[in-house]
């Protein structure tokens, strides 16, 4: 079977259970924008540094699998399938990530710029896929949504900033700009 079906070639396509949408749709719109973030912490993947980073980095780019997947079945349909769901668990893997980066960097003293290192730069431009992203997310109140992905998506944003924060610790002259 080709990956080329053409059944989207008149702006529509499917979720998980068949329903069909415009490609405009918010649900669509919110799990491009994941798939969109997935990909650019792929890139980020190329530049880290910090094998702990990474280590990190690998198990959220699955769990975004996951997030994707609970948005394309939120349908109006029953659905019959057993579909990934974002848990507490999830959760708590980021806010572990999170207490331990943050205690290991200096007390944010200024605004940070995003830039730095290669590595750095694109966990900054990820951190602002993801925040767009979790504003997709808030606007998929037609159907509902597992308050588990907003809160996930919202914690991923700081832990993106400080992955970023850490990526430059010790390569850059000034992390900061006081305004």
């Amino acid at each position: 079977m080709s990956i080329a079906t053409k059944t989207g070639d008149k702006g529509e396509t499917s979720l998980i259970g068949g329903e069909r949408l415009k490609k405009n749709d918010v649900r669509l719109e919110t799990y491009g924008t994941v798939d969109e973030l997935n990909a650019s912490i792929g890139v980020a993947l190329c530049h880290v540094e910090n094998s702990a980073i990474k280590d990190i980095l690998n198990q959220i780019q699955h769990d975004l699998f996951t997030l994707g997947a609970e948005i394309a079945s939120l349908t109006q349909k029953e659905l019959t399938m057993n579909i990934p769901r974002v848990t507490i668990e999830h959760l708590q893997f980021l806010d572990e990530a999170l207490k331990t980066t943050e205690e290991s960097l200096p007390q944010q003293k200024a605004f940070i710029l995003p830039h730095g290192t290669l590595g750095s730069a694109h966990l900054h431009f990820a951190r602002t896929i993801c925040r767009r992203a979790e504003r997709r997310a808030v606007g998929c109140d037609m159907l509902p949504i597992n308050p588990l992905i907003i809160k996930y998506l919202n914690r991923l944003s700081d832990l993106l900033f400080l992955f970023a924060r850490a990526e430059n610790q010790g390569k850059t002259a000034e992390e900061g700009v006081k305004y």
